[in-house]
Parts: structure tokens; sequence; C-alpha cells
């Protein structure tokens, strides 16, 4: 185990986050509002982080992507550590009912609240308290570290995977790479009591599709069978929760097996017995419907229609787009395949407008996963770290094709509603959970080697 420093941190975490919050940085407004919220932020965290600033190499790729470079006491074969976050967020709807305004960055009775004080900017600012911290000791880490931060991340822009290009153009290949996704949760599932730290070892592919059809225009009072809109809706409807099998993937029975060993009772055995019993844990999640069936199978949603330009006028075409997450051990070429099958229509166009694919698994019994575990015992003791399958898309994404070993995890206490206000309304954190993972990640970067 490396040597621990001593450290002084220090205080204000709560007020920083909340400047950063009052910087509307959303990206899918970015033609609305402009670049100023970002460019505004890239100043922010000079002007927070001095010595961030002052002794890591920073480089601007594209518009919105930071990568910061920290050179460590040796570059030793096995590469850097990676450090990822993103600092956009998602709009908000005007019409839902904040209890404070969600950029205002109110911080009142230990918590802060307002848009991305859980995705992203709590997890990327524990991420610059920590460095800044070490830095303040003449900290220097064992081997190289970067942090990789995206502005666009919720418009699945460019900023990372460009950064990810740069490594794997430089020939650099990271030993680790940790971004957002799990969180320190209680009774992670209905029966296990308990907190665990979930972490994400595997991360579910995206697929966005867009059905079209063409059918006989005219007035609405002599339809024929099937208009386009109908054939369009027939589509949707073909496409239901079974599209796809389910398939129980090694993390999820991982997962199972781990959390059975703070499991009391009967469920203990239950839990055991799904972790060793792939096709049975599938059909069992499959049947629970909602997350537990997303864990073991390739969703499929409809987000939006279109087709027709008044009431009493047959349109002469219709579509619909449809968001898929594809499941571990699956590609997009299966993936669309499988829908043109399903839909069972020549007349219906599948057009594949984005698609990535699902990633690779990362180990659990490699020093990477048992670093984090390290980490976790100094900056939350007894929680145990547990893997699982990340089910949104997360930077890291564009690393995991050539980087052994990548994580998704955010060191931060969520209840379920802080969980559920992400991407929702009332957005918010502890304060006492953000200084948890700063020391989270004071950690790992102390016990590098």
């Amino acid at each position: 185990m490396a040597n621990v420093t001593s450290v002084t941190v220090r205080s204000g975490i709560d007020e920083r986050l909340s400047r950063m919050i009052q910087l509307p940085t959303v990206s899918a407004e970015l033609d609305e509002r402009g670049s100023e919220p970002f460019e505004s932020f890239v100043a922010l965290i000079a002007e927070l982080y001095p010595l961030t600033h002052a002794q890591l190499t920073l480089e601007r790729h594209t518009e919105f992507g930071l990568l910061f470079h920290w050179v460590g006491k040796t570059t030793g074969p096995e590469g850097p550590v990676v450090l990822m976050a993103h600092y956009d967020v998602v709009p908000v709807d005007e019409s839902d009912a904040w209890t404070h305004p969600p950029f205002d960055g109110v911080i009142a009775d230990g918590v802060v609240y307002g848009r991305g004080a859980l995705d992203d900017k709590g997890p990327l600012i524990v991420v610059l308290e920590a460095v800044e911290n070490l830095l303040s000791d003449g900290f220097v880490p064992a081997r190289d570290v970067y942090l990789s931060f995206g502005g666009n991340e919720e418009t699945y822009g460019r900023a990372a995977q460009e950064i990810a290009e740069v490594f794997r153009e430089r020939g650099i290949v990271p030993w680790l790479v940790v971004d957002e996704g799990g969180a320190v949760v209680d009774a992670p599932l209905p029966f296990v009591p308990g907190r665990a730290a979930m972490i994400g070892v595997g991360e579910k592919g995206v697929m966005t599709v867009k059905l079209s059809a063409r059918g006989e225009g005219g007035h609405a009072s002599a339809p024929p069978s099937l208009t386009a809109v109908r054939r369009i809706a027939r589509a949707v409807d073909r496409l239901g929760p079974a599209t796809f099998r389910p398939r129980a993937s090694r993390a999820i029975l991982r997962m199972l097996t781990r959390l059975s060993e703070q499991t009391p009772g009967p469920a203990r055995h239950l839990l055991r017995l799904l972790g060793a019993a792939p096709l049975i844990t599938a059909r069992l999640f499959a049947l629970l419907g909602g997350e537990p069936a997303a864990l073991v199978r390739t969703t499929v949603a409809p987000t939006m229609q279109s087709g027709g330009t008044a009431a009493n006028v047959l349109p002469s075409q219709a579509s619909a787009t449809v968001n898929l997450r594809i499941a571990l051990g699956e590609t997009t070429q299966q993936t669309v395949l499988r829908v043109r099958r399903r839909i069972r229509d020549p007349l219906v166009t599948v057009q594949v407008v984005e698609a990535s694919e699902p990633s690779p698994e990362s180990s659990t019994d490699n020093a990477q996963f048992a670093l984090l575990a390290e980490a976790l015992a100094e900056s939350h003791p007894g929680v145990p770290a547990v893997p699982y399958v990340m089910m949104a898309a997360t930077d890291s994404r564009h690393f995991h094709r050539f980087s052994p070993a990548v994580y998704r995890f955010a060191p931060l206490e969520m209840s379920n509603a802080q969980r559920a206000s992400i991407h929702g309304v009332d957005e918010n954190v502890e304060v006492s959970a953000l200084e948890r993972g700063e020391r989270f990640h004071r950690a790992l970067l102390e016990r590098l080697v």
C-alpha cells in the first residue's frame, strides 16, 4: 500500500459547487444560450483551482473538452489513471416546480440544490478538490494522472471522443479509467439491506432508429385500411418489451454473488442461486420489469412521433423515433436486424440515426478494482464495492475500446429520491457526501503505485 499523506482539506466545497451550478451549461440549448456559460465555467475552475492550473498541463480538445495532465513520479509501462466527468447539464422544464431555482445553486441545511448537483458537477468537483488539496501538500502521484472533462456529454458530443482518440494516437493506454455511473446507495435491491457502492463494470450500447412510412394522402373522410400513421403505429406496437430475449451478463451474476455476502436469511441463498444460474436470473429479472428487466435485455423506447398537417387530412408520410439501449454481449448489427424482423413490414424504412456498441466488461479480480475498494474503505468505511451494469451512456464508452479497466462510479451517497432527481426536479447533493467524495479520490490517488 502506498504511503498516505496528511493533507489539509479546504473548506467551502459547497460554495464552489454553488458557483458552478449558477452557470447554465446546458449543451442541448447551445444555440439559444451560446457558448458563454461554458467559457465562464472554464474560467471559474481556473479561479477556484489555481494550483491545478499552475502545476497541471491543460489541453483543449474541440470547443468543450478539457484534458489536464499531472506528471507522476514514474511513467510506468501499465499507463496512467484517467478521472473523467462532464460539466454540461440537461435542460430544465420551465413548468416543473423546483423548491429552489435550478440555476441559483442554493445551499440550505447542509444541501446544495440545482441542476448538475449530481449529474455531473458534483462528481466533477470532488475530483478537482482532491487534486487541489494534494497539490497544496506537495504531493506527486506515483504515475501520471489525467483529468478528462467534457462539455457535451448530454448531447453525445465529440469532446470525450476526441480526447480518447488523442490517447490512441499517442499510444497511451490508461491503466484505470473512472467516470460517472453508479453511486453509494441504500438497499441496492429490494431485499438487500445496508449500503453498497455500485460500480459499473460495463455499459449498455445506445442506438436511435427512425421508422418512416409513406402512404396516399387525401381527405380523412375516406381513409384506406392502412394509412402511413397506422403503419408506423403498428410497427411501434410490434417493438414491445419482449422484442429482445433476456440474458444475464457476467456483471449481473457477479453483482448478485457480491450482494449475497451482506444479505441475511433465506435471501442470501436466493442471491447465491441466482448468481450461479444465468437463465433463471434473466427470466426472473425480465418478469420483474423496470430496472431489473433493463439490466438483462436490450430495451426499446419509442420517444417521438410525427406525421400530418391537419386534423382532416391523411398524411402522405409518418415517422417515429425509437431509442434502444443494447445489452452487453449483443451488437448494433444484431439489434437493427432484430428490429426489422419484429416489424415485419418492408414498407417501413428503418434508419439508424446513431449507434454505439455496448462495452466489454471490466474485471473485478484485478489491482484496479481492488484500488477502488481501498479508496472506498477510506471514504465510506464498511461499504462494499459491488459490480453492476450501467444502463445509461457515459463519456467513458470512448475509452473502453482500448483501455482494459474502465469503471463507472461517482463516489457520492444518493438516496432513491436523489437518483430520481437526476434529469428531474430538485436535483441536490449533501455537503457531507461531497466531502466523502473528495476523500475517495484523494485516497485513490494516494494509493497509486
